[in-house]
C-alpha cells in the first residue's frame, strides 16, 4: 500500500476551453511540492478538485491505498488554504482558534510572536498579511495528513514568510504539502519537488533551469 496522496487521470473543462488533461500528481509525506503556472493554468482549480469543493470532469483520487468516492474533505486526511479569506470576520483572533484547533494547543498556538499582541483582535480589522498569516498557521495545525496551500505567502512581510516556511518544513517531516505561488525565490527555499502546470498538462521539473522560459527563474 502506497502511504500518499494520488490523484491520476484529471480532466477539466470550463464550456469549451479545457483547462486540466489527464493530470497525475503524488505526494508523500516528506514531500514539500512546488505547484507553478500561470494565472489561468488551472492550479487552483486542480487544488479544489484534490480537496473535494470542485468536480472534475473525470478525475481518481487515493488516499492511502484507499480510493475516495466523494469529497475528500470529508475524509480529514487533506486540508486546504484556499486564496480568498475563510474565517467568519466578526471572531476575534482567540475565538477562531478555538473554533479551528484542538484545546491543548491554544497556548503555543496564540504564544506566536505575530499573534500574541493582536490575539484579542477581530479578523475584520486584521490587515491582509496577519489575516493571511493566521489562516496558514491555522491549516498547518490542522490534523490531516495532505496540505494544499494556495498562494500561502502572497501578502506576508518577509520577516513572517520566513517564519511560515519554518513552520511549512517542521509540518512536512510527517505530512505532504502542494503548494502554488509565482515566487520562486520564496518557494525554492523550501520545496523538494517542483511541478509545472502549462497548457492543461503536468510535468516534473528535474532543474529549475527548465523555468527559465516561463518566467519564474533567471539565472545569475
Amino acid at each position: 500500500m502506497c502511504t500518499c496522496l494520488e490523484v491520476d487521470s484529471v480532466v477539466k473543462a470550463f464550456k469549451e476551453k479545457t483547462v486540466l488533461s489527464d493530470v497525475y500528481l503524488c505526494c508523500r509525506p516528506g514531500d514539500i511540492i512546488a505547484l507553478f503556472g500561470h494565472n489561468g493554468s488551472g492550479k487552483s482549480t486542480l487544488l479544489n478538485i484534490i480537496f473535494g469543493t470542485l468536480k472534475g470532469d473525470r478525475s481518481f483520487i487515493r488516499i492511502n491505498g484507499k480510493v475516495i468516492k466523494g469529497a475528500a474533505y470529508r475524509t480529514g486526511m487533506v486540508a486546504y488554504l484556499p486564496q480568498h479569506d475563510f474565517i467568519p470576520p466578526n471572531l476575534t483572533i482567540a475565538q477562531a482558534v478555538e473554533l479551528y484547533i484542538p484545546k491543548e494547543q491554544y497556548k503555543q498556538f496564540l504564544g506566536d510572536r505575530f499573534l500574541f499582541k493582536v490575539r484579542n483582535n477581530k479578523i475584520a480589522h486584521l490587515s491582509g498579511g496577519e489575516l493571511r498569516y493566521l489562516e496558514i498557521k491555522l491549516i498547518l495545525y490542522s490534523k490531516a495528513a495532505y496540505l494544499l496551500l494556495d498562494e500561502p505567502f502572497n501578502g506576508l512581510s518577509p520577516v513572517a514568510a520566513e517564519e511560515i516556511r519554518t513552520h511549512i518544513a517542521e509540518s512536512a517531516r510527517t505530512r505532504g504539502i502542494i503548494l502554488t505561488d509565482h515566487n520562486f525565490r520564496e518557494v525554492h527555499k523550501i520545496v523538494n519537488r517542483i511541478l509545472l502546470l502549462d497548457q492543461c498538462y503536468l510535468k516534473e521539473i528535474k532543474e529549475k533551469e527548465e523555468l527559465i522560459p516561463y518566467g519564474y527563474y533567471q539565472p545569475g
